[in-house]
């Protein structure tokens, strides 16, 4: 929030939860909750736009199309209105990953409901990532995890294609079954991640670790510096 354009009396009219306030401008839709006293816990996490934690709905005066952003990350205008969303309620199966044998075909075990898309692309509309997260659905159905991985890296679990999916499912979580079983089942393990972790159980950095866990906080201070 810019300190500046309180001061000076820069401020732009919001309605937030239906009721209208003044904040400054160049308000994040966040720190225009902080600022007009509402106490925001749930949906704050890293206020990086990467957590995915504040899904929020809004609408531009003049415009009648309901938008989708995360408040994080999304300026306030004059005359916006805008209402921060509670997680959705959602079927998050439960399933070891390192059990899976067919999960192309074991998708359809713990979400039927991924079968059911109805290729309306009204999830895709609302992704604040700009993901095409109706072509991640039908390529997992597909059982090409690996497109589904590339598709939906930058997926901060937001939810809120569950909000327009009108087939019910959770997209992200179908995404997240797709990735995980591709990571276990399908991409080669990493040969020079293997040699670093065959080295921490070896205790080749046993020397080095014993001399960080020594120094006092200045010290350590420097060391990080040093090495950034």
């Amino acid at each position: 929030m810019d300190s500046q354009n309180e001061e000076t009396g820069t401020m732009v009219r919001v309605s937030i939860n239906g009721r209208e306030y003044s904040v400054p401008q160049g308000s994040t839709m966040v720190q225009a909750m902080w600022y007009t006293g509402h106490e925001v816990i749930h949906g704050v996490g890293c206020l990086g736009g990467v957590c995915g934690a504040c899904a929020t709905v809004y609408r531009i005066e003049g415009d009648f199309r309901l938008r989708n952003a995360l408040a994080c990350q999304t300026l306030v205008s004059e005359g916006m209105s805008f209402s921060m969303l509670d997680s959705y309620p959602i079927q998050r199966a439960h399933y070891d990953v390192a059990g899976l044998t067919d999960p192309k075909e074991e998708l359809f075990t713990y979400y039927p409901e991924s079968a059911t898309c109805r290729n309306c692309n009204a999830c895709t509309e609302v992704c604040p990532q700009g993901i095409d997260v109706r072509d991640s659905v039908w390529r997992a159905n597909f059982g090409d995890f690996k497109a589904v991985a590339d598709l939906t890296f930058s997926c901060v679990m937001c939810g809120l294609c569950v909000s327009r999916c009108i087939a019910e499912m959770a997209p992200h979580e179908i995404a997240l079954y797709a990735r995980r079983a591709y990571g276990a089942k399908e991409l080669p393990f990493p040969p020079n991640l293997r040699h670093r972790l065959d080295q921490i159980h070896s205790g080749t950095f046993e020397g080095d670790l014993k001399r960080l866990e020594s120094l006092t906080p200045d010290e350590l201070k420097k060391e990080c510096e040093v090495r950034s």
